[in-house]
């Protein structure tokens, strides 16, 4: 008995020290728990910045020349010489091409012959005019026998007239035949070769185009509908080309066309864009990337739209006094939060919002400053709660109206 009794005695000392461990690791766990809970949310944080902060238009157009001139032909025939190429510098009145000459030359001389023949008319006319006139005077003819006379010399000054005009069309056309350069420039496009016939119409054919000056260039860009309201005249425009994507260009609005185009059921307006090309890298058909500065702050104080978008949940947030949510425009006002000094929860700042290009804002306040961090969002958690073996001990947690 006194055995049992004993044995008994260890095994009830021996529940009740396994029930106080139990219930001193069970406290310990909990408190643990809720001070976990307490500080398991981790943020993330970015820095108020002072910069600059442009509002851009992007869109793309085609690089042409300035002042470009279609070189054709007036009069038709077959090119028997070309004297000018791609690339080439021209001057004004230089030889381009010469067509076949020998229909033309051959016109010239007919010309020539009809002149003489209307000019011998004419002297055989005056001749007989001035027989007859005398005889008319002292009465030997009537004046319906000296009306045929008289007008045979106005009809032979008409028909030598009509010969020299002919003479001089024909010369024309034959100077025509030369094909020469009507400004000083560069010919960026030939399109005829020694042999070719052209034919002069209502529509000139184009042998040559002739760019004025390439180190002035043009851009025609194509704007939606949406974004014209902001592009106006003499406006910065920065751009780049797929050949040189490290280098940046520069240029200015010089004309916002009014007709509009519509490209799959979108409306676009075409703007012209000049730009300087001093060093030839620029070339006729090139396509650029642009953007358009429709507003420029320099040196202000800039936050970045996640910590203008950030909402704290649940009790970790500090509500605003209602005075400051009744003050100001609700579009230009917003709230970024920040760490309080004991680390415990967030405070509220109340700030004035301004230009935006999608990424930063800038925003003024008594409260913002360079370098301040302000909260840009909640780190995702990595892992999962840690546990150890006396969490398996504790019993689940019940969630408020629920059932465990």
């Amino acid at each position: 008995m006194t055995f049992k009794k004993l044995l008994l005695s260890l095994i009830k000392g021996g529940l009740m020290i396994c029930g106080v461990i139990y219930l001193v690791l069970l406290v310990t766990s909990t408190l643990t728990s809720s001070q976990t809970s307490a500080g398991e949310v981790e943020y993330q944080f970015a820095k108020i910045r002072r910069g600059t902060l442009e509002t851009l238009v992007s869109s793309t157009g085609t690089l042409a020349a300035v002042e470009t001139v279609e070189v054709g032909t007036q009069v038709s025939g077959t090119i028997s010489r070309i004297l000018a190429d791609y690339n080439d510098h021209v001057t004004k009145g230089q030889v381009l091409a010469v067509l076949d000459q020998s229909l033309w030359n051959a016109q010239v001389k007919e010309a020539e012959a009809n002149v003489n023949k209307a000019r011998a008319v004419l002297v055989q006319a005056e001749d007989e005019f001035n027989r007859n006139q005398p005889l008319f005077e002292k009465g030997f003819l009537s004046a319906q026998e000296f009306l045929p006379v008289r007008i045979g010399v106005d009809t032979a000054k008409a028909a030598l007239a009509a010969a020299e005009a002919s003479l001089a069309r024909a010369r024309t056309n034959l100077d025509y035949t030369v094909i020469r350069s009507p400004i000083d420039g560069t010919v960026i496009k030939r399109n005829v070769e020694a042999g070719q016939t052209v034919a002069a119409s209502l529509n000139t054919p184009t042998l040559f185009l002739i760019a004025r000056n390439l180190k002035q260039m043009q851009i025609e860009a194509d704007v939606d509908e949406s974004d014209i309201g902001q592009i106006r005249n003499g406006q910065e425009v920065r751009f780049t080309v797929q050949s040189y994507n490290d280098q940046i260009f520069h240029g200015t609005v010089s004309q916002i066309r009014l007709q509009p185009r519509t490209v799959s059921n979108v409306v676009n307006y075409t703007v012209l864009v000049q730009a300087e090309n001093a060093d030839d890298l620029l070339l006729p058909g090139m396509t650029a990337t642009l953007d358009f500065v429709v507003s420029k702050t320099e040196d202000a104080l800039l936050a970045s739209n996640a910590a203008l978008r950030f909402q704290p949940s649940g009790d970790q947030g500090e509500e605003l006094p209602s005075s400051a949510k009744r003050s100001g425009n609700a579009e230009n006002s917003g709230t970024l939060y920040v760490l309080k000094k004991d680390g415990q929860g967030v405070q509220a700042i109340q700030v004035a919002k301004g230009e935006s290009d999608g990424i930063s804002t800038v925003v003024s306040g008594s409260g913002v400053s360079e370098g301040l961090q302000v909260i840009s969002g909640v780190k995702p958690e990595v892992a999962g709660k840690q546990t150890n073996f006396f969490s398996f001990l504790r019993p689940p947690r019940r969630s408020s109206g629920g059932r465990p």
